[in-house]
C-alpha cells in the first residue's frame, strides 16, 4: 500500500459517514423526480404510490449493487449488514405500495383501507398477488442478509443476486409491456439493466475509500456500465414507443411528455458517461486522482440517476 492509500485509509471511518449522509440525498433527489413527472402529467393520472415506488426501485437497485460487488472483484466482500438495512427498506415500501395499490382498487384514501379489503385485494386482485410475491422476495432477501451478518462464513452473495434480480423483474414482467410481442422480457430485462447501472456506482460509493480500491474498481464498473447503459437505451426507446404509439404522441400525452423528459436526462447521462471514460476513469485508474474527487463524481451520478428513477417510476404507474 503507497503513501496515498495509508492517508486515503486513515480517512476512511469519518468519510463513510459523510458518504452516507451525501447518498441519503437519493430519496429527495428521487422523489423530486417524480414530482417532476407529476407536473409533466398535468391532467393524465399518476397514481398515489408513486414516491414509495420510486424508493422501493431505489432500494431495490441498491441492494442488487451490493450483491454485485463480489462479482466487480474477487477480493470484494459483501457488506451484510448494510444489505439487511437496505433491503427491510425495500421491503418496507414494497408493503407501503400494495397498501396504496388496495387503497386505488378499493377506491378510498390508504389510511381508510380496512383490513378485509387489503385482503381481499391480496387474494383475488392479481396485482395484490403479485405484490405479495415482490414482499416476499424482498423479505426473504433481508432476512437472508441478517443472516449473512451474523454468519458471514455460510452466507454467500450469489443467492442474495439472483433472488434480487428475481424479485426487481416480476414487476416489469406482469406490468403493461406483458400484453405486446417480447413485451415482459424487454421490461425485465431494461429494469434489470438499469437497477445495476445505478445500483453498482452506488454501492461503490458506499463502500470504496481508497485511491487504489477506486482505480482497480472504477475500470471494471465502467466496462459494465457500457453494456448496461446499452441495454437501458435499446430497450427504453423499443418500450416507450410501443407505448405511446408514435412520436407524435410524445407532447401531447401526460406519458408521452414523462417519457420525453426521461430520455433527455438519459442523453445527458450516456454524456456524462463519455466525458467520464476520456476524464474521470483514465486518471483514477493511473492513480493519479484521490479518493475524494472520484467519490465526488459517483455521488453526482448517482443523484441524476435517482431524478431518472423518479420519472421512470412515476412513468410506470402514469396512465
Amino acid at each position: 500500500m503507497n503513501r496515498s492509500d495509508r492517508t486515503d485509509r486513515r480517512r476512511e471511518r469519518g468519510a463513510g459517514s459523510s458518504t452516507v449522509r451525501w447518498l441519503l440525498l437519493v430519496v429527495p433527489f428521487g422523489l423530486c423526480g417524480a414530482a417532476l413527472a407529476w407536473a409533466l402529467a398535468a391532467s393524465d393520472p399518476v397514481q398515489p404510490e408513486a414516491p414509495a415506488r420510486v424508493l422501493a426501485d431505489c432500494a431495490g437497485a441498491t441492494v442488487l449493487g451490493l450483491a454485485a460487488l463480489p462479482r466487480l472483484h474477487e477480493r470484494l466482500s459483501p457488506p451484510w449488514r448494510l444489505l439487511a438495512v437496505v433491503a427491510g427498506l425495500w421491503a418496507a415500501m414494497e408493503f407501503a405500495m400494495l397498501v396504496f395499490e388496495a387503497a386505488e382498487v378499493v377506491g378510498v384514501r390508504a389510511g381508510e383501507l380496512g383490513g378485509s379489503q387489503f385482503g381481499d385485494y391480496l387474494a383475488e386482485v392479481s396485482g395484490g398477488q403479485i405484490g405479495i410475491a415482490i414482499l416476499v422476495g424482498s423479505g426473504a432477501v433481508a432476512g437472508y442478509s441478517a443472516f449473512g451478518f451474523r454468519r458471514p462464513d455460510r452466507a454467500t452473495a450469489d443467492l442474495v443476486l439472483v433472488f434480487t434480480a428475481v424479485t426487481l423483474a416480476l414487476r416489469p414482467i406482469t406490468g403493461h409491456m406483458s400484453q405486446q410481442a417480447f413485451g415482459s422480457l424487454l421490461g425485465a430485462v431494461h429494469a434489470l439493466a438499469a437497477a445495476a447501472w445505478f445500483g453498482v456506482l452506488l454501492a461503490l460509493a458506499l463502500t470504496v475509500r481508497t485511491r487504489g480500491e477506486w482505480a482497480v474498481l472504477l475500470p471494471r464498473y465502467s466496462r459494465w456500465a457500457l453494456v448496461l447503459v446499452a441495454t437501458v437505451s435499446v430497450t427504453g426507446i423499443v418500450n416507450g414507443l410501443v407505448r405511446v404509439g408514435g412520436l407524435t404522441e410524445l407532447a401531447a400525452t401526460g406519458y408521452g411528455r414523462i417519457l420525453l423528459t426521461k430520455t433527455v436526462l438519459l442523453l445527458a447521462l450516456l454524456g456524462l458517461g463519455w466525458w467520464w471514460r476520456k476524464r474521470w476513469v483514465p486518471v483514477a485508474a493511473d492513480h493519479r486522482m484521490a479518493a475524494e474527487s472520484s467519490l465526488r463524481r459517483a455521488i453526482f451520478e448517482v443523484l441524476v440517476m435517482a431524478v431518472v428513477f423518479g420519472l421512470a417510476a412515476a412513468l410506470a404507474v402514469t396512465a
